[in-house]
């Protein structure tokens, strides 16, 4: 195997457009399976997980490879919901083409698509699909795709159809009707009289893409002359590869229809990992370089993806970027700083496992059971270190609360979970200090459910999953001043301790601490104590029992005993002082404040202005920026934005984006720390009880 004669391609789309079909149905053409696999069946070779075939839908990445005309051609199938945006841009790292599936009508997901090959400057096809079904509509969806997605989408056929099925094709490029036989091929047939303007159409915006290719064509293109087929075809791979054109095909996969001809434009037409790709690394002193892919150089393999199955444990798929990858082979984690060895390499067709004896360079392999690696590490030679430009994943948009159904099962949500994000690092998970509660972070509902199910199918930990605690503080706004008296004596030695303490807000998040005592009446050893009285009582407050910040307490005054005074009684004055003092201070409760930069299309501003109204959020500024998006940049209590994601989404059908980042505490409002308060005190009461 050459790299030249190699393919790598990744299918994006919408989700529910047949994705995962197409790929079946080219593996069953190229004869890698012997069967058409059928999602609604579960038994397709790349929807293999548990969690696929019960949705039915895709939610991670699949791999697997065919032979078709000489060449090896890696199919990475990815999941079209947005929720599994992170697959997506693992299986884009290590493609050097795309082929973006439409069905029925142009859908967001398939503009999410664009920008995903835009992203990596993806040479990309795009194939219309279920083009068998009774409604489908060829010339509204292509119409769509001219719209959104500019000039460079130009039909290369165009569908013939009888009795509302799609029965053959006319080729722009040829100019020649054709007919389907029952196996998928193609037969010449007289061209439909009322098609032959719409080819002549076609073929016409096929010439003017080929003419802007070179400049003997062009003056061939003004002159009028028509271009030879192997003009066409030449010019029309140096537009695909330059990205100034996206071929449009058809087909229907589920019936097996038009996935030969999509398979040899495949192989006639996308490039090859050696023609176009260049890789963005660090060499051994940390600077920014490029390299082509060179099947002479020495061993570098950059790991896209992991699978952490409990069962068959941690494979780690990678892309071979330099040089030839053979078993038993020793390569340096540069990311890492130790060796690892390579046992037996394998390719990958769905779950199955192929061994083979190299994988050449821009080959997509698997190994199992590395030690220290992880997805985004560079495998290579310690004598030529560098480390390749890691995949960007998508911030997680949705937090939410989880815990165990099972008391004692905390500390096995946090092993499997690690174990869920070696497979997908999108999840995040911690403990937030302040509020004791587990915290999990996802692109949305789909995701976060998808994890909770994986975490009771493979590791057997159940969880519920719950809004998050709101982090809520308390101060006072007023100067007052208290008394603290500890008196204790029942048989042997006695407790007493005295303090008069001044409260007043501080300008420091945390205690400040000062004294202010004339002539030893709390001497000095005691200090100390009375600072940690106050440093436990701010740990909780009077109105519903969150910690107290910006306060300032002086010590100015007391008395001591001199025999029965110990620190145990400075602690306990320092305390009752506090709970004396706070509530006649004018308390209030604090929320946190979020700063949320909402990136919209313009015409969805108005909702979500109006949203950001409702959640209690201060819109600061508009501007317009690239992409033709409008930016919203607001202010919005940290209570008010948990499902944020979900609503965007909602409002914008998914074309909105937003990031958030903690500003500040302040008040809440009277009528919102009324009903936080009852809460408290309702919830207090039960743990009581």
């Amino acid at each position: 195997m050459k790299s030249s004669d190699l393919r790598n391609v990744v299918l994006l789309g919408h989700g529910g457009v047949g994705k995962t079909s197409v790929a079946e149905a080219m593996l069953f053409d190229a004869g890698a399976t012997d069967r058409l696999g059928r999602i609604n069946e579960g038994n397709t070779v790349l929807d293999y997980d548990q969690e696929e075939i019960r949705r039915q839908a895709s939610v991670s990445l699949s791999v697997a490879p065919f032979d078709w005309k000489g060449c090896t051609v890696n199919i990475i199938d990815t999941p079209g919901y947005f929720d599994f945006a992170g697959e997506m841009a693992e299986g884009v790292s290590v493609c050097d083409s795309a082929v973006i599936v439409v069905a029925g009508s142009m859908a967001v997901g398939t503009e999410k698509a664009w920008e995903f090959a835009n992203s990596r400057n993806l040479p990309r096809v795009i194939f219309v699909n279920k083009m068998n079904d009774d409604t489908a509509d060829f010339d509204k969806i292509y119409n769509e795709l001219k719209e959104v997605l500019g000039r460079p989408c130009v039909a290369l056929q165009l569908p013939i159809r009888q009795g509302g099925k799609l029965v053959g094709i006319v080729d722009g490029i040829t100019m020649k009707a054709r007919m389907f036989d029952k196996n998928g091929n193609l037969t010449d047939c007289d061209m439909p009289a009322d098609m032959t303007d719409r080819a002549e159409e076609i073929n016409a915006s096929i010439s003017e893409i080929v003419a802007e290719t070179d400049d003997e064509l062009m003056e061939k293109f003004f002159a009028g002359e028509k271009f030879t087929q192997e003009e066409i075809i030449k010019g029309l791979k140096i537009a695909i590869n330059n990205c100034s054109c996206a071929p449009v095909l058809l087909g229907s996969a589920y019936e097996n229809i038009g996935m030969k001809k999509l398979m040899d434009f495949i192989v006639d037409y996308m490039p090859s990992p050696l023609e176009r790709t260049v890789l963005d690394y660090k060499d051994a002193n940390g600077e920014d370089k490029q390299m082509k892919p060179d099947p002479d150089g020495a061993p570098a393999l950059f790991v896209y993806k992991t699978i952490a199955d409990p069962f068959v444990g941690r494979l780690s798929l990678f892309r071979v970027c330099s040089g030839t990858l053979k078993p038993d082979t020793v390569l340096y984690n540069a990311n890492k700083g130790t060796e690892e060895r390579i046992a037996q390499i394998f390719v990958l067709r769905g779950k199955k496992q192929i061994p083979v004896k190299e994988l050449v360079c821009g080959d997509l392999g698997a190994v199992a059971k590395l030690n220290v690696t992880a997805t985004n590490d560079t495998l290579c030679t310690k004598a030529n270190a560098i480390t390749l430009a890691p995949t960007v994943f998508p911030i997680p948009q949705l937090t939410l609360g989880i815990a165990p159904k099972a008391r004692g099962d905390e500390e096995k949500i946090s092993t499997s979970l690690s174990k869920l994000k070696d497979e997908d690092p999108v999840i995040q998970f911690y403990q937030n200090a302040e509020t004791g509660q587990m915290l999990i972070s996802g692109l949305g509902d789909q995701h976060i459910d998808t994890i909770v199910s994986k975490l009771k199918n493979r590791y057997g930990v159940s969880v519920t999953l719950e809004d998050p605690k709101v982090p809520y503080r308390e101060t006072i706004r007023k100067k007052v001043t208290a008394e603290g008296l500890h008196k204790k004596q029942s048989g042997g030695a006695g407790q007493y301790g005295k303090v008069v303490i001044e409260f007043e807000p501080g300008e420091n998040e945390e205690l400040e601490f000062c004294e202010r005592v004339f002539g030893g009446a709390v001497p000095k050893q005691f200090f100390p104590s009375v600072e940690k009285g106050l440093q436990e009582s701010v740990k909780k407050g009077v109105l519903a029992g969150y910690p107290v910040v910006h306060l300032k307490a002086t010590l100015i005054d007391g008395k001591y005993h001199p025999v029965d005074s110990k620190e145990v009684a400075f602690v306990s004055a320092a305390k009752i002082a506090f709970k004396a003092a706070v509530p006649q201070a004018a308390p209030v409760l604090l929320e946190p404040v979020y700063s949320v930069n909402v990136r919209v299309p313009e015409r969805y501003m108005g909702d979500v202005i109006g949203d950001m109204n409702k959640r209690r959020g201060r819109v600061l500024g508009m501007n317009p920026i690239e992409g033709g998006l409008q930016e919203v940049i607001a202010e919005v209590p940290y209570a008010e934005i948990f499902k944020y994601a979900t609503d965007l989404r909602s409002m914008t059908q998914a074309r909105g984006s937003f990031t958030t980042e903690f500003v500040r505490y302040e008040e809440v409002p009277e009528s919102a720390a009324k009903k936080i308060i009852e809460e408290a005190g309702s919830n207090m009461s039960n743990d009581e009880d």
